[in-house]
């Protein structure tokens, strides 16, 4: 699960019923993100700021969640017709009888990792080491995964809470170690200590799967079906431009949010070549058969108590 962060959201009702009348025969459409915008959303603003919405017959509006943002209950009240969740986030709200389905995955690979200090090579070196976590069961199994792929053992590892503070907690030595994504914080903490080591949990024995996901409502599949599907198209659009065009894709983002750091966000993109993909051979497909080696992966480290039903908790046909 990412961090909200504390920037405060547009009110969603907002962008749902303010359209202008040029806009008036365009499907509205509101997206709530999962995180602040930065080069995993790239293609999305590239969507937006090239008109590939509206040339689907959609407006997309795109919200930054706050602090507050509950995703899910935005979902299943209809105040948002699509959210990206984190794949952890959407086996959680599932289990606790959410009918939400994911229908488009934003990258092909896990984004998660325990970041260690320079002196630890290993994460077998974490036992008797102190790593801090945010208290997720989604992290606790990213760390327990990680350092048994290693050899080791988990439960001599202590733990503190540092809640969402990652970066400066390992920059100021405070732990050894911290739960992260390596695609922002990640990227932070090399470029502020270029040492330190990565340790990314599908490299030490979790299953590859697709760490964010662009999910409906069914109620809002059995409903709009083809707005669903005008949606998705026009997000692998954008995308597209982001596998073949990552400065100009930069670029869109920038257009639409002004207020970010282009020399982060490009740093970010660097970081995450390949993650959009991975093996996929069509940006945002949902491989059935690995999401069901993801989802005994997911029980088995107690995320959930049971492995989530992969058939109704995704629709690869919108990506297909």
């Amino acid at each position: 699960m990412r961090p909200a962060p504390l920037v405060l959201a547009i009110t969603v009702g907002v962008l749902l019923n303010g359209c202008s009348g040029t806009e008036k025969h365009l499907q509205q459409a509101t997206l709530v993100l999962d995180f602040t915008p930065n080069a995993v959303h790239s293609g999305i603003y590239s969507a937006l700021a090239r008109g590939y919405d509206r040339s689907e017959g959609v407006r997309l509006h795109v919200v930054q969640p706050s602090e507050s943002t509950d995703s899910v209950k935005l979902l299943l009240t209809g105040r948002t017709n699509f959210a990206v969740l984190d794949i952890h986030d959407l086996a959680i709200a599932r289990a606790q009888g959410a009918d939400i389905v994911g229908v488009l995955a934003l990258v092909q690979r896990p984004l998660a990792a325990v970041i260690a200090q320079p002196q630890i090579g290993s994460p077998r070196q974490l036992q008797g080491a102190t790593v801090g976590v945010t208290g997720l069961s989604s992290d606790e199994a990213v760390l327990r995964s990680v350092i048994a792929g290693a050899g080791g053992d988990a439960r001599r590892v202590k733990r503190v809470n540092i809640g969402f503070q990652a970066v400066p907690s390992l920059l100021s030595n405070r732990v050894d170690a911290v739960t992260a994504f390596w695609d922002v914080e990640g990227v932070e903490l090399t470029k502020a200590r270029p040492a330190i080591h990565e340790f990314r949990v599908d490299e030490y024995g979790a299953p590859s799967y697709p760490e964010l996901v662009v999910c409906v409502s069914a109620a809002e599949i059995a409903r709009h079906p083809g707005l669903v599907r005008h949606v998705v198209h026009a997000i692998q659009r954008g995308y597209a431009v982001t596998l073949h065009n990552p400065g100009g894709s930069v670029d869109d983002l920038l257009k639409e949010v002004p207020t970010l750091n282009r020399t982060v966000l490009s740093e970010q993109m660097r970081a995450l070549r390949g993650a959009f993909l991975g093996s996929e051979p069509r940006f945002g497909e949902l491989d059935i058969p690995r999401l069901r080696t993801w989802a005994s992966w997911e029980a088995r480290f107690g995320i959930v108590s049971a492995p989530p039903r992969v058939s109704a908790m995704f629709d690869p046909s919108f990506a297909g």
